[in-house]
């Protein structure tokens, strides 16, 4: 246990043996979701779910935290895989390589979770997921848009209902009304970007989507210690 020593020593050896038995599956590892799991790795959690159908390429390179040279073309939750049994061999790692939607997500048991995290980019998708966990009755916390941000200090993590500035959280908060789906945590941006990158394909630099996955990541493990 030295490897967790100083979470240990930070919140109680009771604690930390609780967070060890609780499992949370991520939709997601890009951007936000790779630093979502990195981080909940390194907190000792020994149950992770990870969702993504994609490989890595060499667009991700420059703010995906498993995009490497030498992982290019490889699938997501391979990488990722590896990097997380090699922070914590203890940690059981299950790997769903599938494009997941509105049609196939009923294959996935969310009543097996204590907490849900979405970090995908697909609105569909991002509905579906929240549905599913309010229907399971597990915790769940959805990523907004982080692309055309450079400012990691406008980032923020509230109810969908309180969201500003953020174009995606505004089509989310329309969609997930129309199903009568409320009490959402979400993380947003509140940085206005300037009209001249709006007219492009959203752009990513590292500081923001690394900034949303830590936080998100916080946020699950502050709440998976308040369960009893």
């Amino acid at each position: 246990m030295e490897k967790f020593e100083k979470i240990i020593n930070l919140i109680g050896k009771e604690k930390f043996d609780a967070l060890q038995k609780k499992s949370v599956i991520i939709f997601g590892v890009g951007g936000v979701g790779g630093y979502v799991i990195e981080a909940l790795s390194r907190c000792g959690i020994n149950n992770i779910t990870i969702v993504d159908f994609d490989k890595v390429d060499k667009s991700n390179i420059n703010r995906q935290i498993i995009a490497l040279d030498s992982t290019v073309g490889e699938y997501k939750v391979d990488v990722m895989q590896k990097r997380i049994t090699d922070i914590n061999p203890n940690c059981n790692v299950k790997k769903i390589c599938e494009k997941i939607d509105a049609n196939n997500i009923d294959e996935i048991n969310f009543k097996d979770y204590d907490f849900v995290v979405d970090a995908v980019d697909m609105v569909s998708t991002k509905v579906a997921i929240i549905k599913k966990a309010k229907e399971s009755g597990v915790n769940v916390i959805s990523c907004m848009g982080t692309g055309n941000k450079i400012d990691a200090t406008k980032l923020k993590i509230d109810d969908i209902s309180k969201t500003s500035m953020c174009p995606l959280a505004r089509v989310m908060r329309k969609l997930l009304k129309e199903q009568g789906i409320k009490d959402v945590p979400v993380l947003f941006s509140t940085e206005q970007p300037s009209a001249k990158i709006i007219e492009h394909k959203p752009q990513s630099v590292i500081f923001v989507p690394a900034c949303a996955g830590v936080l998100i990541a916080n946020y699950v493990f502050k709440k998976l210690l308040e369960e009893k």
